[in-house]
């Protein structure tokens, strides 16, 4: 190999790397946006639209729960249409729209009119969490790509500690000034990403050919992975509680006010932010179905304790307990799907994707079903709480009867 060749190689491998690295800050800017700002910054942000007239309580609830129904559609919605154009083009309209989202918000000219963009903001947090890691993890090296889909993942985590200590600074020149800086910082977010995606064809074509038939998993995979698809979506319903009602319960119905109630988002966003690293730290010890059984018995506590009325060390804790499950539980599914497919690599990327619409179905049924319990209960956040905890519990005894009953080549953990 000649010195021009050795030159144009090592080059090559440095855009190479350039571009990887350009990728992940695109993927973590679109996780910041679309689901750590688009969705997590209306919790800290609901006791303060209450208190200002904007909306009853009631109704605000629901209003957090209609960003769920959308990111159910934007990760139904996201596949197809990568596949009629760019991914790159996609992914830059849903960061568009998110912020688009919050400079509407900053109007609240009818309940319509908010509930609509709150459904967007959700569409486009769904269809960014469906395309950006898969979009950009192929530039990144096999090696590496356990730590890039983490710090993509992390762009949530901060994303929640953002809005939980910028929401109360802001607020101090109002609900609408706030919309409009979480705009302003969404925008900026989507300029530093707006390079980062890869350029290219659709998302249509998976990255490994259609398995034939002969290949594909055996019924026995097919039960656990049916499991698995189920433990998630109860996950998903059992965060609800303190995803839209954490801040709320703080400030009004623990009587703490809106700056006791953002310090705990703050604590929620600081486990969201170290969650996927540490959940994928305890699966490299323990394996992915035993780590999975482990964050679900934490979880169940963890949701349990605001309903018990334990001292405020426990409230903490809970906080930052179900914020680290929150984004840590994506990587551990992920991987157990990976476990429970590995010599069927074509059906990995579909079975992500069932699961991950599931967990957005029981998300938003999750949301309207507790707002409407909220709203008719007498704003009781006990039962929130206790509903959540029971939907933990259930994912647990699903995962432990599914192993008791499982044959040696089950795959079941």
């Amino acid at each position: 190999m000649d010195g021009s060749t050795t030159s144009r190689s090592t080059g090559a491998a440095r855009k190479g790397q350039a571009g990887a690295a350009w990728g992940i800050v695109a993927g973590f800017s679109a996780s910041l946006v679309g689901i750590g700002l688009a969705r997590f910054a209306y919790t800290p942000l609901l006791p303060a639209i209450i208190d200002a007239h904007w909306f009853a309580p009631s109704v605000a609830a629901y209003l957090g729960a209609a960003n769920l129904a959308g990111y159910l559609a934007g990760a139904l919605a996201g596949r197809p249409l990568a596949a009629r154009m760019s991914s790159a083009v996609i992914l830059r309209a849903m960061m568009l729209l998110a912020t688009a989202a919050f400079f509407a918000c900053a109007y609240p000219l009818s309940f319509a009119w908010f509930f609509a963009w709150r459904f967007l903001a959700g569409l486009a947090g769904g269809a960014l969490m469906v395309l950006a890691a898969p979009a950009v993890l192929p530039l990144v090296p096999p090696s590496r790509r356990g730590l890039a889909g983490g710090i993509i993942f992390t762009g949530v985590g901060a994303g929640v500690a953002l809005s939980g200590t910028l929401v109360p600074l802001w607020l101090r020149q109002g609900v609408g000034a706030t919309w409009l800086g979480l705009g302003v910082l969404s925008l900026a977010l989507t300029a530093i990403a707006w390079k980062g995606w890869p350029a290219g064809g659709s998302q249509a074509a998976p990255s490994a050919p259609s398995a034939p038939a002969h290949h594909r998993a055996p019924a026995a995979h097919g039960r656990t992975l049916r499991a698995l698809y189920a433990e998630y979506a109860l996950n998903a319903a059992g965060w609800v509680p303190h995803m839209i009602f954490l801040v709320d319960f703080v400030a009004r119905g623990l009587g703490k006010g809106l700056q006791a109630g953002a310090q705990y988002w703050v604590l929620f966003g600081i486990g969201a932010t170290v969650g996927p690293v540490l959940a994928g730290l305890l699966a490299d010890r323990v394996g992915f179905g035993w780590a999975l059984r482990l964050a679900f018995i934490l979880e169940a506590l963890a949701v349990l304790v605001p309903a018990l009325g334990w001292s405020e060390g426990w409230l903490v804790a809970s906080s930052m307990v179900v914020g680290a499950f929150v984004t840590g539980t994506v990587p551990l599914v992920l991987g157990r799907v990976h476990e429970l497919l590995a010599h069927h690599p074509a059906q990995q990327g579909p079975a992500w994707r069932t699961a991950t619409v599931g967990f957005a179905l029981f998300q938003a049924v999750a949301a309207y079903g507790l707002s409407f319990l909220f709203s008719s209960n007498g704003h009781d956040y006990a039962q929130l709480f206790i509903l959540g905890t029971a939907a933990m519990v259930l994912a647990l005894l699903i995962d432990v009867a599914v192993a008791a009953t499982a044959r040696p080549d089950d795959g079941a953990a």
